[in-house]
């Protein structure tokens, strides 16, 4: 596959709070960003395993939710433009001559950039593969934990196992574009949005989806593509046609590929100065929950502080020779043009 070159003043590791708050401050400085996450949504973690649990400690906000405060940052930062890449992961980063860097990802995009800020939480959210034997022979080519390109569903058999979110979401986009839909779930119960449970039962009810009670029990296939999925059901097992699989047993984390980018790591945390919050390689930042230094509280509001402080080195990087004054959004009219409000 060739690969996308895209090229950009800073990318941004993790879609969570912090990352999207980096895209305020570095947009205030006429800094352009990318932003890649692991998820196929902004909020990352707060989003993704806590989206309607209260927050308390956020500064001006007695409670918020987790999607609250992400809708709230995605509003903030929308007049900046910051582009979004979900459902990629970053494989690999490279510091090239001249000191910008070169990203590479899962997806062969390849990203030329001079700062790059890693705001990625705990480490990379990875799908728990599901107890089934020989499932690796099958990842990748019809077995996906993640939906990147619709169109490869497209006239499908497909087997949606899961009861959140994300298995919902899906059985109801992909449904109008397969040949045939089955939603598997190991109860009649959901953690799913009620509203979307209730566009599922309807499509069933309306012959358009099935919906069974169970659990894979095996696959049948060669070389990689499926033919049927095995289930453990209360009748008995049953085999199901599919040529898709899509798994949604939950998250896990891990630190992933940034372990292997020559970072001065302390306890799988990576090493910053408290001046920018700069790793031990120039020009690479980590803020939030993914960084370690005397003091640090895992706290969304530090990571909000640590971005500002990251912000004003990242900008002497990208336009060394600049002078850069100090303004504040309250009174700066500057300011208040970029944020569309004057």
């Amino acid at each position: 596959m060739a690969e996308t070159e895209i090229v950009t003043d800073v990318v941004i590791i993790g879609g969570g709070p912090v990352g999207l708050f980096a895209v305020f401050e570095l947009g205030l400085l006429d800094l352009k960003c990318h932003v890649i996450d692991i998820l196929d949504r902004p909020g990352g973690q707060c989003a993704e395993l806590y989206p309607e649990k209260p927050i308390y400690d956020i500064p001006g906000f007695p409670v918020v939710t987790g999607q609250g405060l992400t809708d709230n940052l995605m509003q903030q930062i929308a007049p900046f433009g910051a582009q979004f890449h979900y459902s990629r992961m970053v494989t690999s980063l490279e510091k090239l001559a001249d000191g910008s860097f070169r990203l590479t990802t899962d997806t062969d995009e390849v990203f030329l950039c001079k700062v790059v800020v890693i705001a990625a939480g705990g480490g990379s959210f990875q799908a728990k593969r599901p107890p089934v034997e020989g499932i690796e022979e099958y990842e990748n080519k019809s077995v996906f934990y993640a939906v990147r390109k619709m169109d490869d569903f497209r006239g499908q058999d497909v087997v949606i196992v899961g009861g959140g979110d994300s298995a919902l979401d899906w059985t109801l986009n992909l449904q109008p574009i397969v040949r045939s839909l089955t939603l598997v779930h190991r109860r009649d119960a959901f953690k799913a949005a009620p509203a979307s449970v209730n566009q599922m039962k309807e499509l069933v009810m309306e012959g358009k989806i099935n919906f069974l009670l169970g659990q894979i029990a095996k696959l049948e296939g060669e070389n990689g593509q499926l033919s049927h999925v095995h289930l453990s059901t209360d009748a008995g097992d049953l085999s199901v046609p599919a040529t898709r699989l899509l798994p949604f047993f939950g998250l896990t984390m891990k630190l992933g590929p940034v372990a292997d980018w020559g970072l001065e790591l302390n306890d799988n945390l990576i090493a910053v100065d408290t001046e920018k919050f700069q790793s031990s390689v120039p020009g690479v930042f980590a803020i939030g929950d993914i960084n370690h230094y005397p003091g640090k509280l895992k706290l969304i509001l530090s990571g909000f502080h640590e971005a500002a402080l990251m912000a004003q080195a990242a900008k002497a990087i990208v336009s060394p020779g600049e002078r850069v004054v100090f303004q504040y959004t309250t009174s700066s009219t500057k300011l208040q043009k970029k944020l569309g409000v004057v």
